[in-house]
């Protein structure tokens, strides 16, 4: 059984094994035991804290197969982009260029260089092993952490966004970087989304542009990598589509891949998730998959199984089930459909 639960400390040999298989541009989830040290403990901190509202807080969660111990995923939360370092992004706009004279009006591409989705809450840190990628491991790894968004809504914002990785090949190399980045930074784009890993993105963002620059002045290749998602990234970004988030105004100042956006309330895994009770009772056979998690804190647990669940009623967990899940009877859980 897959089960969704709070990194630990112990978790620390296995996140680096995943991390080291994640792809480039993954900068949240570096192949540096430090780090991952770092970013282990900084969420233990951030689930023991008593929290009103959202501020430094990061969540990060793995994904254990409970029969072998082995982690084969892991996600992240950040209650607040920009709280510590600024958020850049690049926005998408239009310039209206307009002769009187010779009676010429252009509408003209560009990108400007900004932190406006500074205060949101980020989804970070994702990966599943790749033979996972599309199963419903992929969903619980994705989507469960929205509900324990949706179980404790005073620690995030009002809006969430997530940068999905854009298009590199195989050799590291992104189109994008080659024709932005790489004319202000003497290293090639896997070279700096390491450095960006292993220190900060703020400090290669603050060296970047911060005049807009014109799409039309870059050469194709860079202009049809804008808004591309990496092949590895395409399953997160289905994911949070069906989600309800929205594409389009931001790209990675980067590697150029999507930024999505959503209004918290309205993201679906929050908006129809149900807390209902549990009743402990058969195993479900032939009824539909639910996402279910337990809604508590540091013992926070979510896991994907089947139920024969009709809505107003109490849902029926098997004792296997529950006790993965940490509840018992009269106990209550949310659940959405996947």
């Amino acid at each position: 059984m897959l089960v969704m639960r709070p990194a630990q400390m112990a978790d620390l040999a296995e996140v680096q094994r995943l991390a080291a298989d994640s792809p480039v541009g993954v900068t949240s989830l570096p192949d540096d035991s430090e780090r991952l040290s770092d970013k282990i403990a900084a969420s233990e901190t951030s689930f023991a804290a008593e929290v009103s509202f959202n501020g430094e807080e990061s969540y990060f969660f793995v994904l254990e197969d409970t029969a072998t111990g082995k982690l084969v995923g892991c996600s992240g939360i950040v209650a607040s982009t920009g709280y510590s370092e600024p958020f850049y992004s690049f926005r998408n706009e239009t310039f209206v260029h307009h002769s009187r004279e010779l009676k010429i009006h252009n509408k003209i591409h560009v990108l400007s260089l900004c932190h406006d989705l500074t205060g949101n809450s980020l989804l970070t840190s994702f990966y599943v092993e790749r033979p996972l990628v599309n199963t419903p491991a992929g969903e619980l790894n994705s989507r469960a952490r929205l509900l324990f968004v949706a179980a404790h809504p005073e620690r995030f914002a009002d809006a969430v966004v997530v940068e999905i990785v854009g298009h590199s090949d195989e050799a590291g190399d992104s189109p994008f970087w080659d024709a932005v980045g790489r004319n202000f930074f003497d290293m090639n784009y896997a070279e700096a989304e390491r450095l960006c890993g292993l220190k900060s993105r703020t400090f290669l963002a603050e060296l970047m542009p911060h005049y807009p620059i014109y799409v039309p002045l870059l050469p194709d290749y860079a202009q049809e990598a804008m808004g591309q998602v990496h092949p590895r990234a395409q399953v997160t970004f289905d994911i949070l589509m069906r989600e309800g988030f929205e594409t389009d105004h931001y790209i990675d100042i980067f590697d150029g891949g999507p930024t999505l956006h959503a209004r918290t309330s309205g993201i679906r895994s929050i908006a129809d998730s149900r807390v209902v009770p549990v009743h402990i009772g058969a195993k479900a056979t032939g009824g539909r998959q639910y996402l279910v998690a337990n809604g508590q804190l540091q013992d926070f647990r979510a896991l994907v199984t089947e139920l024969d669940w009709v809505p107003g009623n109490p849902v029926e967990l098997d004792l296997e089930t529950a006790e993965a899940l940490g509840v018992g009877e009269g106990a209550s859980v949310r659940l959405v459909a996947v």
